[in-house]
Protein backbone atom coordinates (compact mmCIF):
# COMPACT_ATOMS: atom_id res chain seq x y z
CA UNK A 1 0.00 0.00 0.00
CA UNK A 2 2.82 2.43 0.88
CA UNK A 3 4.61 1.71 -2.42
CA UNK A 4 1.43 2.31 -4.42
CA UNK A 5 0.79 5.55 -2.53
CA UNK A 6 4.36 6.72 -3.17
CA UNK A 7 4.11 5.99 -6.91
CA UNK A 8 0.79 7.82 -7.08
CA UNK A 9 2.36 10.87 -5.40
CA UNK A 10 5.33 10.87 -7.77
CA UNK A 11 3.11 10.65 -10.86
CA UNK A 12 0.19 13.08 -11.06
CA UNK A 13 -3.27 11.64 -11.67
CA UNK A 14 -4.13 11.54 -15.38
CA UNK A 15 -7.32 10.95 -17.29
CA UNK A 16 -7.41 7.83 -19.48
CA UNK A 17 -7.50 9.75 -22.74
CA UNK A 18 -4.20 11.53 -22.07
CA UNK A 19 -2.26 8.25 -21.81
CA UNK A 20 -3.53 6.66 -25.03
CA UNK A 21 -1.32 6.62 -28.11
CA UNK A 22 -2.20 5.54 -31.62
CA UNK A 23 0.03 2.47 -31.73
CA UNK A 24 2.03 0.47 -29.18
CA UNK A 25 4.15 -2.68 -29.12
CA UNK A 26 2.15 -4.80 -26.68
CA UNK A 27 1.95 -8.37 -25.49
CA UNK A 28 -1.40 -10.10 -25.79
CA UNK A 29 -1.81 -9.89 -22.02
CA UNK A 30 -1.24 -6.15 -21.86
CA UNK A 31 -3.51 -5.74 -24.87
CA UNK A 32 -6.29 -7.50 -22.94
CA UNK A 33 -5.71 -5.12 -20.05
CA UNK A 34 -5.96 -2.18 -22.45
CA UNK A 35 -9.27 -3.52 -23.76
CA UNK A 36 -10.70 -3.68 -20.23
CA UNK A 37 -9.44 -0.16 -19.58
CA UNK A 38 -10.93 1.20 -22.80
CA UNK A 39 -14.23 -0.55 -22.03
CA UNK A 40 -14.19 1.38 -18.73
CA UNK A 41 -15.04 -1.68 -16.69
CA UNK A 42 -16.24 -1.08 -13.14
CA UNK A 43 -15.12 -4.23 -11.36
CA UNK A 44 -12.28 -6.76 -11.78
CA UNK A 45 -12.31 -9.79 -9.45
CA UNK A 46 -9.03 -11.61 -9.97
CA UNK A 47 -6.91 -14.62 -9.10
CA UNK A 48 -3.45 -14.99 -10.72
CA UNK A 49 -2.38 -17.99 -12.77
CA UNK A 50 0.33 -18.47 -15.42
CA UNK A 51 0.23 -17.22 -18.18
CA UNK A 52 -2.66 -14.85 -17.36
CA UNK A 53 -1.10 -12.94 -14.44
CA UNK A 54 0.34 -10.07 -16.49
CA UNK A 55 -3.21 -8.93 -17.35
CA UNK A 56 -4.09 -8.46 -13.69
CA UNK A 57 -0.70 -6.94 -12.86
CA UNK A 58 -1.11 -4.25 -15.52
CA UNK A 59 -4.67 -3.39 -14.47
CA UNK A 60 -3.57 -3.26 -10.82
CA UNK A 61 -0.68 -0.94 -11.73
CA UNK A 62 -2.94 1.50 -13.56
CA UNK A 63 -5.43 1.55 -10.68
CA UNK A 64 -2.63 2.15 -8.14
CA UNK A 65 -1.30 5.03 -10.24
CA UNK A 66 -4.73 6.58 -10.49
CA UNK A 67 -4.78 6.18 -14.27
CA UNK A 68 -7.79 3.88 -14.33
CA UNK A 69 -10.90 4.05 -12.17
CA UNK A 70 -12.04 0.52 -11.36
CA UNK A 71 -12.35 -1.76 -8.34
CA UNK A 72 -9.94 -4.71 -8.41
CA UNK A 73 -10.27 -7.43 -5.78
CA UNK A 74 -7.94 -10.40 -5.34
CA UNK A 75 -10.10 -13.29 -4.15
CA UNK A 76 -9.22 -16.73 -2.82
CA UNK A 77 -9.85 -18.86 -5.93
CA UNK A 78 -11.11 -18.84 -9.49
CA UNK A 79 -14.45 -20.17 -8.26
CA UNK A 80 -14.83 -17.14 -5.97
CA UNK A 81 -13.59 -14.89 -8.77
CA UNK A 82 -16.30 -15.99 -11.18
CA UNK A 83 -18.99 -15.92 -8.48
CA UNK A 84 -18.03 -12.32 -7.73
CA UNK A 85 -17.96 -11.46 -11.43
CA UNK A 86 -21.44 -12.79 -12.13
CA UNK A 87 -23.12 -11.28 -9.09
CA UNK A 88 -21.46 -7.89 -9.62
CA UNK A 89 -22.72 -7.84 -13.19
CA UNK A 90 -26.28 -8.32 -11.91
CA UNK A 91 -25.99 -5.11 -9.87
CA UNK A 92 -25.28 -3.12 -13.03
CA UNK A 93 -21.45 -3.17 -13.04
CA UNK A 94 -19.49 -3.82 -16.22
CA UNK A 95 -17.21 -6.71 -15.20
CA UNK A 96 -13.95 -8.07 -16.59
CA UNK A 97 -11.79 -10.94 -15.42
CA UNK A 98 -9.26 -13.43 -16.77
CA UNK A 99 -7.95 -16.92 -16.10
CA UNK A 100 -6.18 -19.88 -17.69
CA UNK A 101 -6.17 -23.67 -17.86
CA UNK A 102 -6.62 -25.21 -14.39
CA UNK A 103 -8.03 -21.93 -13.14
CA UNK A 104 -10.80 -22.06 -15.72
CA UNK A 105 -11.56 -25.65 -14.71
CA UNK A 106 -11.54 -24.72 -11.00
CA UNK A 107 -14.23 -22.11 -11.61
CA UNK A 108 -16.14 -24.27 -14.09
CA UNK A 109 -19.27 -24.66 -11.97
CA UNK A 110 -19.82 -20.90 -11.98
CA UNK A 111 -19.75 -20.63 -15.78
CA UNK A 112 -23.15 -22.30 -16.01
CA UNK A 113 -24.52 -20.09 -13.23
CA UNK A 114 -23.28 -16.88 -14.85
CA UNK A 115 -24.81 -17.85 -18.19
CA UNK A 116 -28.04 -18.89 -16.46
CA UNK A 117 -28.16 -15.55 -14.64
CA UNK A 118 -27.80 -13.86 -18.05
CA UNK A 119 -24.93 -11.81 -16.63
CA UNK A 120 -22.97 -10.30 -19.58
CA UNK A 121 -19.45 -10.37 -18.19
CA UNK A 122 -16.37 -10.75 -20.39
CA UNK A 123 -13.87 -13.41 -19.35
CA UNK A 124 -10.49 -13.73 -21.04
CA UNK A 125 -8.89 -17.17 -21.08
CA UNK A 126 -5.19 -17.48 -21.85
CA UNK A 127 -5.08 -21.02 -23.17
CA UNK A 128 -2.76 -23.52 -21.52
CA UNK A 129 -2.84 -27.30 -21.68
CA UNK A 130 -4.64 -28.97 -18.78
CA UNK A 131 -3.23 -31.58 -16.39
CA UNK A 132 -2.24 -34.34 -16.22
CA UNK A 133 0.51 -34.42 -17.38
CA UNK A 134 1.52 -30.82 -16.77
CA UNK A 135 2.45 -28.41 -19.55
CA UNK A 136 2.66 -24.62 -19.57
CA UNK A 137 2.32 -24.51 -23.35
CA UNK A 138 -1.00 -23.80 -25.05
CA UNK A 139 -3.69 -25.85 -26.67
CA UNK A 140 -7.46 -25.37 -26.79
CA UNK A 141 -8.80 -28.07 -24.46
CA UNK A 142 -9.39 -25.60 -21.61
CA UNK A 143 -11.21 -23.16 -23.89
CA UNK A 144 -13.31 -25.74 -25.71
CA UNK A 145 -14.34 -27.44 -22.47
CA UNK A 146 -16.69 -24.46 -21.94
CA UNK A 147 -18.57 -24.85 -25.22
CA UNK A 148 -21.81 -26.09 -23.61
CA UNK A 149 -21.88 -23.53 -20.78
CA UNK A 150 -23.84 -20.81 -22.57
CA UNK A 151 -20.87 -18.44 -22.92
CA UNK A 152 -20.26 -16.82 -26.30
CA UNK A 153 -16.83 -18.14 -27.36
CA UNK A 154 -14.45 -16.01 -29.45
CA UNK A 155 -10.89 -16.94 -30.45
CA UNK A 156 -8.20 -14.34 -31.16
CA UNK A 157 -5.30 -14.93 -33.52
CA UNK A 158 -3.25 -11.74 -32.91
CA UNK A 159 -2.77 -9.16 -30.18
CA UNK A 160 -4.86 -6.69 -32.18
CA UNK A 161 -7.68 -9.23 -32.29
CA UNK A 162 -7.46 -9.64 -28.51
CA UNK A 163 -8.27 -5.95 -28.02
CA UNK A 164 -10.90 -5.77 -30.73
CA UNK A 165 -12.72 -8.98 -29.77
CA UNK A 166 -12.99 -7.92 -26.13
CA UNK A 167 -14.65 -4.65 -27.17
CA UNK A 168 -16.92 -6.54 -29.56
CA UNK A 169 -17.72 -9.08 -26.84
CA UNK A 170 -19.01 -6.38 -24.49
CA UNK A 171 -21.21 -4.88 -27.17
CA UNK A 172 -22.68 -8.28 -28.12
CA UNK A 173 -23.06 -9.67 -24.58
CA UNK A 174 -24.79 -6.55 -23.31
CA UNK A 175 -27.24 -6.40 -26.21
CA UNK A 176 -30.79 -7.13 -24.99
CA UNK A 177 -31.19 -9.69 -27.78
CA UNK A 178 -28.34 -11.73 -26.25
CA UNK A 179 -27.56 -10.99 -22.58
CA UNK A 180 -25.08 -13.82 -22.25
CA UNK A 181 -21.47 -13.76 -21.01
CA UNK A 182 -18.52 -13.94 -23.42
CA UNK A 183 -15.21 -15.75 -23.25
CA UNK A 184 -12.40 -14.35 -25.41
CA UNK A 185 -9.53 -16.80 -25.84
CA UNK A 186 -5.89 -16.21 -26.74
CA UNK A 187 -3.05 -18.74 -26.94
CA UNK A 188 -0.78 -18.70 -23.91
CA UNK A 189 2.82 -17.60 -24.55
CA UNK A 190 2.36 -17.58 -28.34
CA UNK A 191 0.02 -14.59 -28.07
CA UNK A 192 0.01 -13.63 -24.40
CA UNK A 193 3.75 -12.87 -24.24
CA UNK A 194 4.42 -11.98 -27.88
CA UNK A 195 4.78 -8.26 -28.61
CA UNK A 196 3.02 -7.02 -31.72
CA UNK A 197 2.03 -3.56 -32.93
CA UNK A 198 -1.46 -2.81 -31.61
CA UNK A 199 -3.59 0.17 -32.57
CA UNK A 200 -5.06 1.69 -29.43
CA UNK A 201 -8.16 3.78 -30.14
CA UNK A 202 -8.99 7.01 -28.36
CA UNK A 203 -11.40 6.64 -25.46
CA UNK A 204 -13.98 8.87 -27.18
CA UNK A 205 -13.97 6.52 -30.19
CA UNK A 206 -14.57 3.54 -27.92
CA UNK A 207 -17.43 5.33 -26.17
CA UNK A 208 -19.12 5.88 -29.52
CA UNK A 209 -18.84 2.16 -30.26
CA UNK A 210 -19.56 0.78 -26.78
CA UNK A 211 -22.48 2.41 -24.97
CA UNK A 212 -22.64 2.56 -21.19
CA UNK A 213 -23.85 -0.73 -19.70
CA UNK A 214 -27.28 -0.54 -18.07
CA UNK A 215 -28.68 -3.59 -16.29
CA UNK A 216 -32.45 -3.65 -16.83
CA UNK A 217 -33.35 -5.05 -13.41
CA UNK A 218 -30.28 -4.50 -11.21
CA UNK A 219 -30.11 -6.01 -7.74
CA UNK A 220 -30.28 -3.45 -4.95
CA UNK A 221 -29.94 -4.03 -1.20
CA UNK A 222 -32.83 -1.61 -0.65
CA UNK A 223 -35.11 -3.60 -2.94
CA UNK A 224 -34.79 -7.37 -2.39
CA UNK A 225 -35.54 -9.58 -5.38
CA UNK A 226 -34.83 -13.10 -6.64
CA UNK A 227 -33.15 -14.09 -9.89
CA UNK A 228 -34.59 -17.59 -10.01
CA UNK A 229 -36.17 -20.28 -7.89
CA UNK A 230 -34.05 -23.00 -6.33
CA UNK A 231 -35.78 -25.95 -8.01
CA UNK A 232 -37.43 -25.32 -11.36
CA UNK A 233 -40.08 -27.69 -12.70
CA UNK A 234 -38.94 -29.64 -15.81
CA UNK A 235 -41.13 -27.90 -18.41
CA UNK A 236 -40.02 -24.45 -17.24
CA UNK A 237 -36.38 -25.56 -17.05
CA UNK A 238 -36.54 -26.90 -20.62
CA UNK A 239 -38.18 -23.71 -21.85
CA UNK A 240 -35.61 -21.52 -20.06
CA UNK A 241 -32.64 -23.44 -21.46
CA UNK A 242 -34.07 -23.23 -24.96
CA UNK A 243 -34.47 -19.47 -24.55
CA UNK A 244 -30.75 -19.34 -23.72
CA UNK A 245 -30.07 -21.33 -26.89
CA UNK A 246 -32.12 -18.92 -29.02
CA UNK A 247 -30.38 -15.93 -27.45
CA UNK A 248 -27.03 -17.51 -28.25
CA UNK A 249 -28.09 -17.98 -31.88
CA UNK A 250 -29.06 -14.29 -31.90
CA UNK A 251 -25.44 -13.49 -31.06
CA UNK A 252 -24.36 -14.41 -34.61
CA UNK A 253 -26.30 -11.58 -36.25
CA UNK A 254 -25.67 -9.21 -33.34
CA UNK A 255 -21.94 -9.86 -33.75
CA UNK A 256 -22.17 -9.16 -37.47
CA UNK A 257 -23.99 -5.89 -36.77
CA UNK A 258 -21.38 -4.97 -34.17
CA UNK A 259 -18.62 -5.72 -36.70
CA UNK A 260 -20.16 -3.25 -39.16
CA UNK A 261 -20.24 -0.56 -36.47
CA UNK A 262 -16.70 -1.50 -35.44
CA UNK A 263 -15.44 -1.01 -39.00
CA UNK A 264 -17.20 2.35 -39.15
CA UNK A 265 -15.51 3.47 -35.92
CA UNK A 266 -12.04 1.89 -36.24
CA UNK A 267 -11.59 0.93 -39.94
CA UNK A 268 -10.97 -2.75 -39.10
CA UNK A 269 -13.30 -5.41 -40.45
CA UNK A 270 -14.23 -8.64 -38.69
CA UNK A 271 -16.74 -11.44 -39.12
CA UNK A 272 -17.58 -14.72 -37.41
CA UNK A 273 -15.09 -16.46 -39.72
CA UNK A 274 -12.14 -15.29 -41.81
CA UNK A 275 -11.39 -16.58 -45.29
CA UNK A 276 -7.79 -16.48 -46.51
CA UNK A 277 -7.26 -17.19 -50.24
CA UNK A 278 -10.20 -19.54 -49.89
CA UNK A 279 -12.92 -18.59 -52.38
CA UNK A 280 -11.16 -19.88 -55.52
CA UNK A 281 -9.33 -22.82 -53.91
CA UNK A 282 -9.89 -26.55 -54.45
CA UNK A 283 -8.65 -27.52 -50.99
CA UNK A 284 -9.19 -25.92 -47.58
CA UNK A 285 -7.57 -26.00 -44.16
CA UNK A 286 -9.62 -25.11 -41.08
CA UNK A 287 -7.74 -23.63 -38.11
CA UNK A 288 -8.12 -21.12 -35.30
CA UNK A 289 -5.92 -19.13 -32.93
CA UNK A 290 -2.30 -18.08 -33.25
CA UNK A 291 -1.36 -21.12 -35.34
CA UNK A 292 -3.64 -19.81 -38.08
CA UNK A 293 -0.84 -17.33 -38.81
CA UNK A 294 1.44 -20.26 -39.64
CA UNK A 295 -1.36 -21.73 -41.76
CA UNK A 296 -1.74 -18.50 -43.72
CA UNK A 297 1.97 -18.38 -44.49
CA UNK A 298 1.90 -22.00 -45.63
CA UNK A 299 -1.10 -21.30 -47.88
CA UNK A 300 0.66 -18.30 -49.40
CA UNK A 301 3.79 -20.36 -50.16
CA UNK A 302 1.78 -23.26 -51.58
CA UNK A 303 -0.22 -20.90 -53.79
CA UNK A 304 3.04 -19.54 -55.21
CA UNK A 305 3.95 -23.15 -56.02
CA UNK A 306 0.66 -23.63 -57.87
CA UNK A 307 -1.25 -25.60 -55.18
CA UNK A 308 -4.90 -24.53 -55.01
CA UNK A 309 -5.43 -24.30 -51.24
CA UNK A 310 -7.00 -21.75 -48.89
CA UNK A 311 -7.61 -21.35 -45.18
CA UNK A 312 -10.76 -20.90 -43.13
CA UNK A 313 -10.15 -19.39 -39.69
CA UNK A 314 -12.84 -19.79 -37.05
CA UNK A 315 -13.31 -16.70 -34.91
CA UNK A 316 -16.69 -17.44 -33.28
CA UNK A 317 -16.86 -20.95 -31.83
CA UNK A 318 -20.14 -20.69 -29.90
CA UNK A 319 -22.66 -20.06 -31.16
CA UNK A 320 -21.26 -22.01 -34.08
CA UNK A 321 -21.86 -19.98 -37.28
CA UNK A 322 -22.92 -23.06 -39.25
CA UNK A 323 -24.33 -21.27 -42.30
CA UNK A 324 -21.17 -19.20 -42.78
CA UNK A 325 -18.92 -22.24 -42.41
CA UNK A 326 -21.03 -24.35 -44.76
CA UNK A 327 -21.06 -21.64 -47.42
CA UNK A 328 -17.29 -21.21 -47.16
CA UNK A 329 -16.48 -24.93 -47.51
CA UNK A 330 -19.11 -26.21 -49.93
CA UNK A 331 -17.68 -27.12 -53.32
CA UNK A 332 -14.17 -27.83 -52.05
CA UNK A 333 -12.65 -31.14 -53.14
CA UNK A 334 -11.20 -31.85 -49.70
CA UNK A 335 -10.95 -30.15 -46.31
CA UNK A 336 -8.49 -30.71 -43.45
CA UNK A 337 -9.49 -29.66 -39.92
CA UNK A 338 -6.38 -29.06 -37.81
CA UNK A 339 -7.48 -29.38 -34.19
CA UNK A 340 -5.27 -27.95 -31.45
CA UNK A 341 -7.13 -30.12 -28.95
CA UNK A 342 -8.04 -33.73 -28.38
CA UNK A 343 -11.20 -35.23 -26.92
CA UNK A 344 -10.14 -38.75 -25.81
CA UNK A 345 -12.42 -41.32 -27.37
CA UNK A 346 -13.61 -38.90 -30.06
CA UNK A 347 -10.63 -37.06 -31.54
CA UNK A 348 -10.69 -33.44 -32.65
CA UNK A 349 -13.56 -31.33 -31.37
CA UNK A 350 -13.66 -28.92 -34.31
CA UNK A 351 -13.50 -31.81 -36.78
CA UNK A 352 -16.75 -33.14 -35.31
CA UNK A 353 -18.36 -29.70 -35.57
CA UNK A 354 -17.27 -29.15 -39.18
CA UNK A 355 -18.32 -32.65 -40.22
CA UNK A 356 -21.80 -32.23 -38.74
CA UNK A 357 -22.24 -28.86 -40.49
CA UNK A 358 -21.39 -30.35 -43.90
CA UNK A 359 -23.16 -33.68 -43.44
CA UNK A 360 -26.43 -32.74 -45.15
CA UNK A 361 -24.90 -30.53 -47.82
CA UNK A 362 -25.49 -31.62 -51.42
CA UNK A 363 -22.16 -30.05 -52.38
CA UNK A 364 -19.99 -31.15 -49.48
CA UNK A 365 -16.29 -31.93 -49.88
CA UNK A 366 -15.44 -35.49 -50.84
CA UNK A 367 -12.98 -35.72 -47.96
CA UNK A 368 -12.86 -34.15 -44.48
CA UNK A 369 -9.52 -35.06 -42.95
CA UNK A 370 -9.13 -35.03 -39.14
CA UNK A 371 -5.72 -33.74 -38.01
CA UNK A 372 -4.48 -33.31 -34.43
CA UNK A 373 -1.65 -30.78 -34.22
CA UNK A 374 -0.29 -28.37 -31.65
CA UNK A 375 -1.55 -30.17 -28.54
CA UNK A 376 0.44 -29.06 -25.50
CA UNK A 377 2.02 -26.26 -27.52
CA UNK A 378 3.73 -28.50 -30.06
CA UNK A 379 4.84 -26.30 -32.93
CA UNK A 380 3.18 -26.82 -36.30
CA UNK A 381 5.65 -26.25 -39.12
CA UNK A 382 5.20 -25.21 -42.73
CA UNK A 383 6.38 -28.66 -43.83
CA UNK A 384 3.71 -30.33 -41.69
CA UNK A 385 0.99 -28.22 -43.29
CA UNK A 386 2.45 -29.05 -46.70
CA UNK A 387 2.16 -32.74 -45.75
CA UNK A 388 -1.50 -32.25 -44.76
CA UNK A 389 -2.25 -30.65 -48.13
CA UNK A 390 -0.50 -33.52 -49.92
CA UNK A 391 -2.79 -35.92 -48.08
CA UNK A 392 -5.82 -33.90 -49.18
CA UNK A 393 -4.72 -34.19 -52.81
CA UNK A 394 -4.17 -37.94 -52.35
CA UNK A 395 -7.50 -38.69 -50.66
CA UNK A 396 -9.46 -36.49 -53.05
CA UNK A 397 -8.50 -39.02 -55.73
CA UNK A 398 -9.59 -42.05 -53.70
CA UNK A 399 -8.90 -43.91 -50.50
CA UNK A 400 -10.25 -43.75 -46.96
CA UNK A 401 -8.71 -40.92 -44.91
CA UNK A 402 -7.28 -41.82 -41.52
CA UNK A 403 -6.88 -39.51 -38.51
CA UNK A 404 -3.48 -37.82 -38.40
CA UNK A 405 -1.31 -36.83 -35.42
CA UNK A 406 1.34 -34.34 -36.49
CA UNK A 407 4.72 -35.42 -35.10
CA UNK A 408 7.97 -34.96 -36.98
CA UNK A 409 10.75 -37.56 -37.04
CA UNK A 410 12.95 -35.49 -34.71
CA UNK A 411 10.05 -35.20 -32.24
CA UNK A 412 9.43 -38.94 -32.36
CA UNK A 413 13.11 -39.55 -31.62
CA UNK A 414 12.83 -37.18 -28.65
CA UNK A 415 9.79 -39.07 -27.35
CA UNK A 416 11.56 -42.43 -27.73
CA UNK A 417 14.63 -41.04 -25.93
CA UNK A 418 12.55 -39.79 -23.00
CA UNK A 419 10.66 -43.07 -22.75
CA UNK A 420 13.95 -45.00 -22.60
CA UNK A 421 14.96 -43.07 -19.48
CA UNK A 422 11.53 -43.48 -17.89
CA UNK A 423 10.09 -39.98 -18.47
CA UNK A 424 6.35 -40.01 -19.13
CA UNK A 425 5.78 -43.66 -18.24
Amino acid sequence: MMRSKLIAELRPRREVVSTITKSKMLTGNVTAAWAARLAEVDYIPAFPITPQTEIIEKLSEWIALGEFKAKLTIVDSEHSMLAAAGTASLTGARVFTATSSQGLLYGFEMLYNIAGWRAPIVLVNVSRAVAAPISLEPDHNDFLSTRDSGFILLQAETCQEVLDLILLAYRVSEDNRVLLPSLVNMDGFHTSFTREPVKIPEIEEVRRFLPKYTQQLPFRASKPSAKGVAVLRPPLYSFYKYQMHLSSINAINVFKEACEKFEECFARRYDVIEKYMLDDSKYAIVMMGSYASIGKKAVRILREEGVSVGLLKLRMIRPLPSKDIRKALEGKKAVAVIDQNISPGLGGILYSDISSILYNSDNKPKVILPVIGGVGGKTITLDEIRYVVELLEKYANGGEPEPILLLREDELREVESLLRIGVGE
